[in-house]
């Protein structure tokens, strides 16, 4: 350790010469710490533009906030969310990046499906209009600020702070929803939780959920034989008593996968099938897994300081100062 220390030391003062000032706090913090700096300028690509743009740390946390939280949320539920914006990104850095990323020389994209959406200043006044643009974002501002180096730990490192919009009333185990079984992405009560579109409801002929999933529901109706009714069932429940695995004519799909594929609000959901179409009825939005910003929102109503808000939805996790 002690060698590749000095290695480290050594390759620094080497370059130190050709970048003066982009060296000195480096070499500093590199002998008060023995660990390197993990830079916190953010590379993102924009969408719209297809180009990188840089932004300090704080500045992507603040844009982050803003497109994924509703400005009208009570502010220890935006704190809640700066604090975990800020998490997803600072683990991305403290990687080195993400390897086979689809925009070389970004760390991140304002793309929500891809990981967090993100908000240009611009873009903010132009979708609250120039009175609500300052109330709204000094109010975001003033979270980001006061959760200033703050981030999520469990065990000591960055966690993966998942969050969704609204779960139903409680959230999901990590395995039920992906493969893996994360300790800190528990299932936990949300008795909080405010879902702001309960019950909503999509309709589908089968020919269009044959066409989705690839499944056959609509040749069975229509060809008869020993199964003439289109069967859908569902095999496996989660924890919470949310779709696991289904099976459309014996075709077994993932809960997850349906969600996807059929753009449903989450895997929270009920069907019937009448006169060859089906009913999908949904509860909550969003994967169900980590935070529940409804949830965090009514936690926050009820007395809840963002760091009790967080602990909750991140079992066994810590607030700490990176």
């Amino acid at each position: 350790m002690k060698r590749l220390f000095w290695g480290l030391v050594l390759l620094t003062v080497a370059v130190t010469a050709a970048f003066p000032d982009a060296a000195q706090d480096y070499v500093q913090h590199l002998f008060e710490t023995g660990k390197p700096k993990i830079r916190t300028e953010v590379r993102m690509y924009r969408h719209q533009t297809g180009e990188i743009i840089n932004l300090s740390l704080e500045d992507y946390v603040i844009g982050v906030v803003a497109a994924e939280m509703p400005a009208n949320f009570h502010p220890e539920a935006l704190k809640a969310q700066a604090v975990a914006a800020r998490t997803y990104i600072l683990k991305r850095l403290a990687a080195g990046g993400v390897a086979n990323t689809p925009h070389p020389g970004a760390d991140a994209c304002d793309d929500p499906r891809r990981g967090q959406g993100w908000l240009s200043r611009a873009e903010l006044r132009e979708r609250w209009g120039t009175w609500d643009y300052y109330r709204n974002y000094y109010k975001i501002k003033r979270a980001v600020d006061a959760t200033e180096g703050l981030v999520l730990t469990f065990e000591g490192r960055l966690i993966d702070p998942l969050y969704h919009s609204s779960c139903g009333g409680a959230t999901e185990n990590s395995e039920d929803v992906w493969k893996f079984r994360v300790p800190y992405l528990r299932s936990v009560t949300c008795p909080h939780c405010q879902d702001p579109y309960p019950g909503e409801r999509k309709h589908f002929t089968l020919e269009e959920v044959d066409q989705a999933l690839d499944v056959a529901l609509a040749t069975v109706a229509v060809g008869g034989g020993a199964s003439p009714e289109p069967r859908v069932e569902i095999l496996e429940y989660t924890s919470t008593g949310r779709p696991k695995l289904l099976s459309f004519n014996g075709r077994e799909l993932s809960a997850t996968v349906v969600r996807d594929l059929l753009g449903l609000r989450s895997t929270n959901f009920s069907y019937e099938i009448v006169d060859g179409r089906i009913t999908f009825e949904t509860s909550g939005h969003g994967h169900g897994v980590g935070m529940c910003q409804y949830g965090a929102r009514g936690l926050a109503e009820a007395g809840y300081s963002f760091r009790n808000i967080l602990e909750h939805y991140y079992y066994g996790a810590k607030v700490e100062k990176f």
